[in-house]
C-alpha cells in the first residue's frame, strides 16, 4: 500500500497531468490551481527505496534550484510516533542533511481525507544555503513531544498544494522562494537600526506636538 501512496505522490512531483488531476478531484478550485502549477515546474522524481543508502528518503526530488530526499509516510491516524525503524530513518535523514546541506522533508498522506490528504514537513537542519535556506521559512519543522522528540502530526503540516505554489509559482503576489528573497534583500538594505529607529520616532513625536 505505502508504495501505491509513494507513485501518487511522485506523480504528482513530477507533474504528469493525468496523476496531478487524479490526486486533486476532491479539492477545492484553488487547491486544483495551486497543485496544476506543478505541470510548468516538475521535478525529477527517483524512487530511492531499497537502495541501502540510509538518509536518502523514500523519494529524491531533483530541479534545476531545490533538490530533496522525501521520506513517505502513510497512516490513518493524525500522529505517528517515531521509535525503532522509523526513529532510525528520521536520525539518518538528519546526518544527511547536514552533512550535504539537504533538507529532508517528510510527505504524510492520511487516509480517508477529502480533498489535498498530503501534508509537508521538513527535518531541521543547521546546513541549509540559498534557495533552501529561503524555503525552510514557509515549511513547518516536525513537531518534538515534551521530551524533545521529533514526531508527525498531520494537522500542523503544509498542504501539499501550499507546498507546490511555494515552489513552483512565479507571481510575486504569492510566498515564493524568489519574492522571500527579493523582499530579504530590501529589507537587509534599508534596515534601520533599533538606536537610529528610536530617534526618528522621538524626533516624530516633537513634530506632532509642536504642530
Amino acid at each position: 500500500m505505502t508504495s501505491q501512496y509513494e507513485r501518487e505522490l511522485r506523480h504528482v512531483l513530477a507533474g504528469i497531468p493525468a496523476g496531478v488531476e487524479a490526486v486533486i478531484k476532491s479539492c477545492s478550485t484553488e487547491e486544483k490551481e495551486r497543485m496544476r502549477l506543478v505541470l510548468q515546474r516538475p521535478f525529477l522524481v527517483v524512487r530511492a527505496a531499497g537502495s541501502g543508502i540510509e538518509g536518502s528518503g523514500d523519494l529524491l526530488a531533483l530541479r534545476g534550484d531545490i533538490s530533496f530526499p522525501i521520506e513517505v509516510k502513510t497512516t490513518k491516524s493524525e500522529k505517528i510516533y517515531l521509535s525503532g525503524r522509523t526513529l532510525d530513518q528520521y536520525n539518518a535523514l538528519v546526518y544527511e542533511g547536514e552533512r550535504c546541506g539537504l533538507m529532508p522533508l517528510y510527505a504524510h498522506r492520511l487516509k480517508g481525507t477529502r480533498g489535498d490528504s498530503w501534508r509537508i514537513f521538513r527535518v531541521e537542519t543547521t546546513t541549509l544555503e540559498g534557495r533552501l535556506r529561503l524555503l525552510a521559512r514557509r515549511i513547518p519543522a516536525l513537531p518534538r513531544t515534551r521530551k524533545g522528540r521529533a514526531f508527525i502530526d498531520w494537522s500542523q503540516g503544509l498542504p501539499l498544494n501550499e507546498f507546490i505554489n511555494i515552489v513552483c509559482q512565479h507571481n510575486e503576489h504569492s510566498p515564493t522562494l524568489e519574492f522571500i528573497q527579493k523582499r530579504s534583500a530590501v529589507e537587509e538594505e534599508f534596515e534601520v537600526p533599533d538606536i537610529q529607529r528610536s530617534i526618528l520616532d522621538e524626533l516624530q513625536r516633537r513634530r506632532t506636538l509642536i504642530r
